[in-house]
């Protein structure tokens, strides 16, 4: 819930920051000058790459809670087996090891969309973000019943 929270404070306060970053924008762009009009042209260009950024970031993430329900309504999530030190960070023989697991378990299933939304989840204990990402994508992918690449 906490996430939740976090996540759309984050949302809301770049929603603003596009607003007051075209506004200038379209200040640039009024004053009618072609240097103006370029600088403006340019400054709205970047809250226009951040819109569609937070857009599909938030489908992502969107699609991801949805997944995850949906297996935690087929009692399918994993259980956090991750040995950790005393400071909560996760010992490396135990990680490998449950990679190992969730590695082997995708390969022997590798249309399941569980196995690859388990192997995410694994990845992203072990605070592995650009694995864990790719994983869920292709969760999502292949859940939606979308091509996915090899």
């Amino acid at each position: 819930m906490r996430a939740k929270i976090l996540y759309f404070i984050t949302a809301a306060v770049l929603v603003v920051y596009f607003v007051l970053v075209g506004s200038r924008g379209l200040m640039l762009i009024r004053h009618g000058t072609w240097l103006t009009v370029t600088f403006g042209v340019a400054v709205l260009i970047l809250p226009v790459i951040g819109v569609w950024f937070l857009w599909k970031n938030t489908q992502f993430v969107t699609k991801a809670n949805q997944l995850g329900a949906e297996l935690e309504a087929e009692g399918g999530l994993p259980v956090d087996e991750l040995e950790r030190d005393k400071y909560g960070r996760i010992l490396r023989d135990s990680a490998d090891e449950v990679f190992a697991r969730r590695r082997a378990e995708t390969e022997d299933a590798p249309g399941d969309w569980r196995s690859w939304f388990r192997l995410a989840i694994a990845y992203h204990d072990a605070r592995d973000t650009p694995r864990a990402r790719k994983a869920m994508q292709r969760a999502i992918s292949l859940h939606d019943g979308k091509p996915v690449q090899a």
